[in-house]
């Protein structure tokens, strides 16, 4: 079983070589399960020992022109979300992102009828080390998630969380300090 195990990690590893070629930098041992769409079109940076999984839903990873994406190390991003940086998202190290999790700093319209053709400003996005967003999480831009917070599934979160909470709802608020 250990030599079907190293198989499986080694192609996990080749994949994500080669769907990660356009990538600025990716770091040692990172893996990937699935295909995902990729698109760089500004700076994406994936930390060690990521861990990407586009299998039952294909996971989209892009960066816009002037726009950077960071993935601190060990952290798993599951499948079917979309990560889009047109100017910041930052995920910090030993995250967990659940599935079909959406983290946007660009809303790519405005809400105004007549000016709905209009990009927005973007606002970045800051995910601090050992968070966990759970599934059908959305992560709206110029949002910090503190260090060691947790993400209920299926939340809006519209506003800073401070470190060590966990919240949930729409939008989401404090359920109580970790």
């Amino acid at each position: 079983m250990k030599a079907r195990e190293a198989a499986d990690n080694g192609r996990a590893v080749m994949a994500a070589r080669w769907y990660l070629r356009d990538a600025d930098s990716v770091g040692t041992r990172v893996r990937l399960r699935g295909r995902p769409i990729v698109r760089n079109d500004g700076r994406m940076v994936i930390g060690s020992r990521v861990q990407l999984v586009s299998t039952a839903a294909t996971l989209e990873l892009v960066t816009m022109p002037g726009g950077t994406l960071e993935i601190g190390e060990r952290t798993l991003v599951n499948y079917g979300g979309s990560i889009a940086a047109a100017q910041r998202v930052q995920i910090g190290a030993r995250c967990l992102i659940g599935t079909h999790a959406i983290i946007m700093d660009n809303d790519f319209h405005r809400i105004e009828p007549e000016r709905r053709l209009e990009w927005p400003e973007s606002r970045p996005i800051v995910i601090e080390d050992n968070v966990w967003i759970g599934a059908r999480v959305i992560v709206l831009g110029g949002v910090t998630i503190g260090h060691d917070s947790c993400v209920a599934a299926g939340s809006v979160v519209n506003r800073d969380v401070p470190p060590r909470t966990l919240v949930g709802g729409v939008p989401a608020k404090v359920i109580r300090e970790l």
